[in-house]
């Protein structure tokens, strides 16, 4: 029932974007390093909090700590494939129903599954560069460095360019990102809460006519939707595809 009822909703809608949430990066089978035993884990082996590591004090201070965190806490979750909820997004944008699909995180799970209309609001762990003479790196680079990477050209700290703790995002991305969403005729949550960084930052701009959010866990924000659904974000968009068939919707 679920599936036939928001099928009709983005049938309706001209433009659908699409905010994607922590849940579904945890759907995937990501590690939460900033929650519950993960987290301690990481505190006790390093000395310091997840979110102090990948903080811009953190990689300017201890830059050698840094790295060694990220390579071993971040970027070795890239060998994960997208969990299904992503490659169900994908499809969903393929046939039309969905335009647009901004998220945070940094893995690219999006496009690695086949999305083309992605904003990662965060950056992506696979764009790095050197901020002196500008050369780009392969995060390949970043995994194979034994210590600090640096840059082949000009001996700098190559720096991944992503967005961390006590740093603000690109107005570039930030403004494009408010467009997608003030253009929307729905607004679709996967796997994250009204009261998150995600939605602070990005639902002020909506004023379309249907917000619908899709996460297990109900939350007292829940009142500000059009429509919830509780439930895990790839069961509801697999439902939503059974229902489809083999009908594309042009826009």
């Amino acid at each position: 029932m679920i599936g036939k009822t928001l099928l009709q909703i983005l049938r309706e809608s001209t433009y659908t974007t699409v905010l994607s949430g922590y849940a579904m990066l945890e759907e995937s089978g990501y590690p939460a390093i900033r929650d519950g035993e993960a987290s301690y884990d990481i505190e006790q082996k390093y000395g310091y909090s997840a979110d102090e590591m990948f903080s811009s004090s953190f990689f300017n201070a201890r830059t050698e700590q840094f790295f060694s965190f990220y390579r071993n806490e971040i970027l070795s979750a890239l060998d994960k494939p997208p969990g299904k909820g992503f490659y169900e997004i994908a499809e969903l944008e393929r046939r039309g129903f969905f335009q647009s699909i901004i998220t945070r995180r940094v893995f690219g799970l999006p496009q690695k599954a086949g999305c083309k209309n992605v904003i990662n609001l965060h950056g992506s762990v696979y764009d790095n560069y050197c901020p002196h003479c500008k050369k780009t790196y392969p995060v390949e680079y970043i995994r194979n460095s034994k210590r600090v990477p640096l840059c082949v050209n000009c001996s700098s700290v190559v720096r991944p360019r992503v967005c961390l703790f006590g740093e603000m995002v690109d107005n570039q991305i930030m403004t494009r990102a408010a467009g997608e969403v003030q253009k929307a005729d729905v607004l679709l949550i996967l796997g994250t809460n009204l009261k998150t960084q995600l939605c602070a930052q990005l639902v002020q701009y909506y004023e379309g006519e249907k917000l619908i959010l899709v996460k297990e866990a109900p939350h007292f924000s829940d009142k500000y939707a059009d429509l919830v659904v509780n439930e895990r974000v790839d069961d509801t968009l697999e439902k939503i595809i059974k229902e489809l068939g083999d009908e594309t919707w042009v826009k």
